[in-house]
């Protein structure tokens, strides 16, 4: 059965409340010092495009961990619906220590190179890499990562 979910990676509700509230704490905190004690007005238009942009980064962190992503023998997917990429396009899987990779995750490179996404918290793509993780639990990603890997040497 080729749509059997073989693993599934999700932020805990716990990570998420943390997460989003310690950036909106960032948000509210950086613009409290804007106005409290307003620095040259250069520099109080940047601490109020900072603390937007915080604002604005916890809110899609928490709209985009929400989602879940699942492992098939055909791809890997969110339960969204949004195809992350074909198994049959990755390359290599590589979690060790010192790999660029996402918090608690692990990082995929595929044979072709894709569209720049970004879902902070759950995974990324900048062209040929794909980040799975920052939010998950580490047990999640590591149990992914692992099948993943036994699909590459199934298919070698």
């Amino acid at each position: 059965m080729q749509d059997e979910v073989l693993a599934s990676i999700q932020a805990s509700s716990a990570r998420r409340w943390t997460g989003v509230g310690m950036l909106a704490t960032v948000g509210a905190l950086v613009i409290y010092v804007a106005i409290a004690s307003p620095p040259d007005l250069g520099w109080q238009i940047f601490l109020f495009v900072v603390g937007i942009g915080a604002f604005w980064l916890s809110h899609h962190m928490w709209h985009s961990t929400q989602d879940r992503i699942e492992l098939t023998s055909t791809d890997l997917r969110t339960s969204s619906g949004q195809v992350i990429c074909k198994v049959e396009e990755v390359e290599t899987v590589d979690r060790g220590v010192f790999a660029f990779k996402p918090s608690n995750g692990f990082i995929i490179k595929t044979r072709t190179a894709g569209s720049f996404d970004w879902f902070p918290g759950l995974w990324w793509r900048v062209g040929r890499r794909i980040g799975i993780g920052g939010m998950t639990a580490a047990a999640e990603t590591k149990f992914m990562s692992e099948i993943l890997t036994g699909l590459l040497a199934e298919r070698s």
